[in-house]
């Protein structure tokens, strides 16, 4: 088994309403090894979000302790977590959070943009991600102009521009038909693969589960191998 690149130690997570406590992760003792892929199944509120918005650095356990790459990322500053998810994790969502207002090009771009890197360099990284994706030919056009499809492959391709060692999903076939949802679900499948990217997704899809080395179940807190593993 190669390296943990995540080390979950007694997570949990509690959120505090007005009248009760909600457990969402109740200690959770995982590791994710580097160029693992891994997909999380559950009933919808199981919490496989919250587990994701932790591997993400977007929220931070009520306790235990959660590593990447062997460092407690409690230590890591608000500024070391941005940085972070730059440089490191790459996000995809449900719904592809493109902006109409920029050419597809300028999308994937951005992340390298935010990285200090000048336009050119960006760009040029921006248009090898899109042809990964099969998206070359649709650079300079306006993500309005996309099919749902296309829009989530451009937002894979601005996921993955920066080479991260973590892609992050969080129910990419959610928003999409069976048919494109499969191609969708390809793609991350040949990405894996072939970057050796490890990767995180948590979906309701189970032929999208199937593509991946790994099924988990989220249910009352915990995590543990679906049926089907």
């Amino acid at each position: 088994m190669n390296s943990p690149v995540y080390e979950l130690r007694q997570v949990r997570k509690v959120y505090s309403g007005p009248a009760e406590q909600l457990t969402v992760l109740d200690g959770v003792d995982f590791a994710i090894a580097r160029g693992d892929s891994l997909a999380v199944l559950g009933a919808s509120g199981s919490g496989k979000s919250t587990f994701l918005h932790l591997l993400g650095t977007l929220d931070t356990p009520s306790s235990g302790s959660l590593l990447f790459d062997g460092k407690d990322l409690a230590q890591f500053s608000d500024r070391e977590k941005a940085v972070l998810r730059n440089s490191q994790l790459g996000f995809v969502f449900q719904f592809h959070h493109l902006l109409p207002e920029f050419t597809t090009l300028e999308n994937v771009a951005m992340p390298g943009r935010i990285a200090g890197k000048s336009r050119a360099e960006a760009e040029d990284l921006a248009a090898a991600a899109l042809d990964q994706v099969g998206l070359g030919h649709k650079g300079r056009q306006q993500v309005n102009t996309l099919s749902g499809g296309e829009r989530q492959r451009a937002a894979i391709a601005r996921a993955v521009v920066l080479s991260p060692s973590v892609l992050l999903a969080d129910e990419p076939t959610g928003n999409l038909d069976e048919r494109t949802g499969d191609r969708v679900g390809d793609l991350l499948f040949r990405l894996n693969d072939e970057l050796g990217t490890t990767m995180v997704v948590v979906t309701h899809n189970l032929r999208l589960a199937s593509l991946f080395s790994r099924q988990y179940l989220l249910h009352d807190g915990r995590l543990q191998p679906a049926a089907s593993e």
